[in-house]
């Protein structure tokens, strides 16, 4: 066995899901030869977007039994194509759709799958896969027994933007299934609630934590997102007074985001907050405590009052727009 495949999910529109990218960007990181998988019925458009990245070989699995998502279908599929190529590590993105059947998948290949894993190691030429434990007080590594390896990687451990453009050969595949093997009807698929606002899309946030002190000293806040063309967020404590809205909730029973920037203000970060916003590619934090645990992760820090640094960084951004 060598090599790594990469299984990518469709969207409802058919294109790629951004978790997809931040899986094979994963991939890339590692030392090895990498290939993608894509499957469903016209699954050749997002087979067309994968090989624009540096890889190995983009398969399509084709079949009209894959038009509609199934668990049965999707194992089936995947399981016809890893017995062809035997890859030493499967990875999937850490999705609604993947938590469904890629348990499945790795049981039928007599494997574990190791979920929502936030780094992966090779040492003496085992892989070794991290995950958080209790709301992200604890990391475990997990060393499978030797074999092929299944995990599903975790939403903002890793960045799109890191991935290596290429050119990749696509080869369309029908995969050997048979109507009896998709014992499920076909269901519409998962849908979360309706949210105001998608933070995990957003370039540029500005989160609030404990330190705003009250509901009414939001709007000093609202006023830097705003100048900034930022998304507003906040830490745990904010949502439950009732503040904002829970949607606006970053952390582990929060969203997961990955910014560009990730302006923390008066956030002390608990380990539940900074779980849910680690990936942020720059992290600036104002805090008058100096040694609050959000310093730790932060690339630039400002120990001080932030009602006396925020005025004065929503004037200089002014001053940069006009």
């Amino acid at each position: 066995m060598s090599g790594i495949l990469v299984v990518a999910e469709l969207t409802a529109q058919g294109g790629l899901h951004k978790l997809s990218l931040e899986t094979l960007a994963a991939a890339q990181a590692m030392d090895a030869p990498v290939s993608a998988v894509v499957f469903g019925q016209n699954a050749g458009e997002a087979a067309a977007r994968l090989a624009r990245y540096r890889l190995e070989k983009v398969f399509a699995l084709d079949h009209e039994l894959l038009a509609q998502y199934t668990a049965d279908g999707a194992t089936a599929a995947l399981d016809w194509l890893i017995e062809r190529v035997q890859p030493e590590l499967v990875l999937f993105p850490h999705t609604y759709q993947a938590r469904d059947y890629a348990p499945k998948l790795a049981t039928r290949r007599g494997r574990v799958l190791v979920s929502d894993v936030i780094a992966i190691q090779k040492q003496a030429q085992a892989i070794v896969l991290r995950r958080q434990l209790f709301q992200g007080k604890l990391a475990g590594d997990y060393r499978p027994a030797p074999g092929m390896v299944f995990a599903s990687l975790q939403a903002g451990a890793w960045r799109a933007d890191a991935l290596i453009p290429g050119e990749t050969p696509i080869e369309t595949l029908t995969p050997e299934l048979a109507a009896a093997e998709i014992r499920q009807q076909p269901e519409a698929p998962f849908r979360e609630s309706s949210r105001e606002v998608d933070l995990s899309a957003a370039p540029l946030i500005v989160a609030v934590g404990r330190g705003i002190k009250e509901e009414s000293n939001l709007e000093l806040a609202r006023e830097l997102a705003g100048v900034l063309g930022a998304e507003l967020a906040a830490s745990r404590p904010v949502c439950d007074n009732g503040w904002l809205p829970m949607e606006r909730q970053v952390g582990s029973s929060g969203q997961t985001v990955a910014p560009k920037l990730y302006l923390a203000l008066g956030i002390s970060g608990a380990i539940q907050h900074l779980v849910g916003m680690k990936g942020s590619q720059c992290i600036v934090a104002i805090n008058k405590d100096p040694d609050a645990p959000i310093f730790e992760v932060a690339d630039y820090g400002i120990v001080g009052d932030l009602f006396e640094v925020v005025p004065a960084l929503i004037a200089e951004a002014a001053k940069a727009k006009s």
